[in-house]
């Protein structure tokens, strides 16, 4: 583990000085000093749709209710900004205690010694109950850097009246489409200006690495010096052959929306411009919300690959500031808001799937409406996102993979310039990181 010695700058350094200095000398203890014989504990919350934020709220209040030394503070936070803005607090000392983030955001900030281990805070019923999958994802070296606790499969949500007047065979997790059955049955629902499929690949670089897990695709590979080099094999290539070939030659997938969000190509959807949209689980409940009266839809699985319905996830993560003074009763915190009880309710309220075995057998995650009973079939397919412990993965794909792929898939470049970049740039911006 790398001191955090080098991370922080003399600014740094002066502000954790006069935040000491200011805490010392306040007669009331201040915001979790002991003056007041009362603990408060700052959680970070990225809990954004209206049903989160309350089950995340409820849960606090209902702890603060019954726990009068150990208050929690609701602090509210932005998946937009959350990598810069925990980055300025760690360098600042002024990081919150409990920290939500993602597992893919957490490499560099585990290494750099920001984050508490793990370990030995959490209590054997948590660790027994997420699986041992799910925790790779927050692994980092010989430590536990985050409680994974919701995940998120990427799904196919189809024009259910659509997809039965064409015939086509409607997939199930027992019985997926094949990536080649599916870019067949693509090409029978087009035509017309209309299209079989819409990829919103704005960012294209975690779609098209997680769904090649299915088909066997790692792309990064670690050495026996413990160096990671990026290697684009032919697993690696069928996922973003199958999209290239629907937008380019098929003419079965949009153009206009690979350069789209998720929820950019909802109105077309609707609209009936297009059979079928891959997006997160979550996105259900924007469906629910703007989907208008009377249309039908369903959920459908991924195609699946040689090795089925595999995907990788970036679960969302609890963690611990290293800095927290009070790490045990953080850790008691996180072990109440993941109550198996209580991680179908966040779950819940996210539109997600909890990490935790027992979470996952609640009836409320196995009802037909929805779709929850697809995406629940899914979870034991969900592996960590091939980039998860890969230092520098941020960096190469904002400046070698997110570009290569986006020219990739609208026709400008192809497989083998495609490779050359993601191979030749990709490791020399990986080796920065690895000297």
């Amino acid at each position: 583990m790398r001191s955090r010695t080098g991370f922080r700058g003399r600014a740094g350094g002066v502000l954790a000085l006069v935040l000491t200095l200011l805490l010392a000398g306040c007669s009331s203890g201040g915001s979790g000093g002991p003056a007041n014989g009362r603990i408060t504990l700052r959680f970070q919350s990225l809990a954004w749709q209206q049903e989160s934020v309350e089950a995340n709220k409820e849960l606090v209040k209902e702890w603060n209710a019954s726990h009068s030394d150990i208050k929690v503070e609701y602090v509210q936070g932005s998946w937009d900004s959350v990598h810069d803005q925990l980055l300025t607090s760690f360098e600042g000392g002024e990081a919150p205690d409990i920290i939500h983030d993602a597992s893919d955001d957490l490499a560099d900030f585990a290494y750099g010694g920001y984050l508490a281990d793990l370990t030995d805070l959490l209590p054997q019923r948590l660790k027994s109950d997420i699986p041992q999958r799910s925790w790779q994802a927050a692994t980092f070296g010989d430590g536990i850097y985050g409680v994974p606790f919701l995940q998120e499969p990427r799904v196919l949500i189809a024009n259910a009246t659509w997809l039965k007047k064409s015939g086509v065979r409607i997939p199930t997790p027992e019985r997926p489409w094949s990536w080649a059955e599916f870019r067949n049955v693509t090409k029978r629902l087009s035509g017309d200006g209309k299209y079989g499929v819409a990829w919103p690949l704005k960012e294209p670089v975690s779609a098209t690495l997680n769904l090649s897990l299915s088909t066997g695709g790692q792309l990064f590979h670690r050495g026996t010096d413990g160096k990671v080099t990026v290697r684009f094999e032919a697993a690696d290539q069928v996922v973003p052959r199958t999209i290239h070939d629907q937008a380019n030659t098929d003419r079965s997938a949009s153009p206009t929306t690979l350069g789209s969000g998720g929820s950019d190509t909802l109105p077309g959807f609707f609209g009936g411009k297009y059979a079928m949209v891959p997006l997160g689980f979550s996105y259900r409940q924007q469906i629910v919300q703007q989907a208008p009266k009377g249309f039908d839809w369903q959920v459908l699985p991924a195609p699946a690959g040689t090795d089925g319905l595999t995907q990788g996830v970036s679960p969302q993560t609890l963690s611990i500031a290293d800095d927290s003074p009070h790490k045990k009763e953080a850790a008691e915190f996180v072990d109440y808001l993941l109550r198996p009880k209580n991680m179908v309710r966040l779950a819940l309220g996210d539109w997600m799937l909890p990490t935790g075995t027992q979470a996952l057998e609640d009836p409320a995650l196995h009802a037909a409406k929805n779709g929850w009973a697809t995406g629940t079939a899914l979870a034991a397919h969900l592996r960590p996102a091939p980039a998860q412990s890969v230092r520098g993965y941020p960096e190469w794909k904002d400046k070698v993979a997110t570009p290569a792929f986006q020219e990739y898939y609208s026709g400008a470049i192809g497989l083998d310039e495609l490779r050359r970049r993601l191979e030749q740039d990709g490791n020399l911006v990986l080796a920065r990181y690895q000297r």
